[in-house]
């Protein structure tokens, strides 16, 4: 019973259940065996949950896990000399149970001045803690005059007191500046198993794009028994190349394995409150790609073009406001996934606001797949709400929504938000309002399904989708929702039941 532009400021203040907010930029999520649920970040900032609702901030433990020898350790390649403090540089963490290893790993980013970064791993016995030093797993912005201090020499079978460094990396090098035409920033890690059991690590950024190296699973490092051709999308050191390149957008990998497809979400844009940060999603049968969206678009940029707003990956969500939201949410990025233990799946990320800071939270949404089979984010943030596999009632579905439709071409500089438009359906099957056309739901599933044209358009669109029950973001009122994504641009749609009060 959602968000109508009739609710009183008087009934919403009645029905406000403020939720805390943790601040955690970069959310990386993690489930324990004992069922808890961690949360590490940028900074190494942290959080602890027992719900996925109510979060405890436990930065001090997890910077206390870090003792000096472990950070002189960490810092021994790179210093950032921009950071301003002693954790400012060590940036977007991942964690894991490493069950070979019988190790909690994480998998931290060291950024350095001039792409002097490197990927480290710390190991302990519990997740929060103690870690020490285990290794580098790959390092960025090495020159002629600083390469033995890296593994290139021994992954590459080069003798540094006879052979020099490959000219690749001084042709396209940090001296020249020309880095980021070739090769990866060495930031943003994710680990994760293949459904074989391998161990995978995809990483980088803007520069040079997003890589992809095979681990250890007993070491936890990268697997000396893998080589890769040196060519155009692949580099004998690096790995191989799976997104992005030629310094454009796209950050903050996430590979996931789920519902038979390995799942690649990128951040596109930047961070900032108007840097237009949003998530996109693309699939493929295997860890090394090719990845795709629904529409077949590819991952490669091989010449530098503006993709902030590109029609290429599935975009979850972009800048939005309902009407109950006191803020609008903006530049929501850099996401984790966790399938949980009970079949349902989250997507964890932070966002920031329309209050004229850079302040930043975490938010956690269900989200589920369509028909057809691709993801769709729920509108709200999860309060422990379930999809019946029966769907909801037609005749409870039937009614007027806010609907919020997320186009990709926002005025970020600006701050302009996909705001709600009214939109009905009719217990007829038809729609009316801001879009003409028909829906269908039921069938003894949760799927929904809208054939819409806006009114301003003369062309239509088939968005397939979910409906469930929700409790609105900050109250305790509960409306039937849907999210729907549209097969012909990939556009995503949200619908909230209105009521009144």
């Amino acid at each position: 019973m959602t968000a109508s532009v009739e609710l009183t400021k008087e009934f919403l203040d009645a029905h406000r259940v403020p939720v805390p907010k943790i601040s955690v930029h970069d959310p990386t999520i993690f489930q324990d065996r004992d069922g808890k649920y961690y949360i590490v970040g940028t900074h190494i900032t942290s959080a602890r949950s027992d719900d996925l609702i109510q979060w405890v901030n436990t930065d001090e433990i997890f910077r206390g896990a870090l003792n000096s020898e472990t950070m002189k350790q960490i810092r021994a390649y790179n210093d950032d000399f921009k950071a301003g403090s002693p954790v400012g540089y060590l940036w977007a963490p991942d964690l894991i149970y490493n069950e070979t290893m019988d190790k909690y790993c994480i998998y931290l980013s060291a950024n350095g001045d001039h792409w002097q970064s490197n990927i480290v791993l710390l190991t302990g016995d519990h997740p929060e803690g103690p870690y020490t030093y285990a290794g580098s797993v790959v390092y960025g912005g090495f020159t002629e005059d600083n390469w033995t201090e890296t593994d290139v020499a021994q992954v590459l079978g080069l003798d540094p007191a006879r052979d020099e460094l490959p000219q690749r990396y001084i042709l396209n090098g940090v001296k020249n500046d020309h880095w980021g035409n070739k090769f990866p920033n060495c930031i943003d890690p994710c680990v994760f198993y293949d459904e074989e059991g391998q161990l995978w690590m995809s990483y980088g950024s803007w520069s040079g794009g997003i890589f992809l190296l095979r681990l250890d699973p007993k070491t936890g490092l990268r697997d000396p028994d893998v080589e890769y051709p040196t060519a155009k999308h692949s580099d004998a050191y690096f790995g191989t190349l799976i997104a992005g390149g030629s310094y454009v957008t796209g950050e903050g990998s996430f590979i996931k394995y789920m519902n038979g497809f390995y799942w690649l979400f990128i951040s596109y844009g930047e961070l900032q409150a108007h840097g237009g940060y949003n998530i996109r999603v693309f699939r493929s049968e295997h860890p090394e790609g090719p990845y795709t969206d629904e529409r077949g678009n590819g991952t490669f940029y091989d010449t530098y073009v503006q993709n902030v707003n590109f029609p290429t990956g599935e975009r979850l969500f972009g800048p939005y406001r309902w009407n109950t939201d006191e803020d609008g949410m903006v530049s929501q990025g850099h996401n984790s996934v966790l399938a949980d233990r009970d079949g349902r799946f989250y997507i964890v990320f932070h966002t920031r606001t329309t209050n004229g800071t850079e302040f930043h939270y975490v938010r956690i949404h269900q989200f589920f797949f369509n028909k057809n089979g691709w993801p769709v984010v729920a509108p709200y943030r999860t309060t422990g709400e379930r999809l019946s596999e029966e769907g909801v009632d037609p005749a409870k579905i039937a009614g007027t929504y806010d609907v919020i439709l997320h186009r990709t071409d926002p005025d970020y500089e600006h701050q302009e938000l996909n705001l709600p438009e009214i939109l009905t359906l009719q217990t007829d099957g038809t729609v009316s309002g801001a879009y003409s056309g028909t829906w269908k739901a039921g069938g003894d599933t949760p799927y929904l399904t809208l054939e819409l044209t806006a009114a301003n358009d003369k062309e239509s669109d088939v968005y397939a989708g979910v409906t469930l029950e929700m409790t609105i973001d900050d109250t305790d009122l509960e409306t039937v929702v849907f999210t729907a994504l549209g097969e012909k641009h990939q556009l995503t749609l949200w619908g909230s039941k209105q009521i009144r009060g």
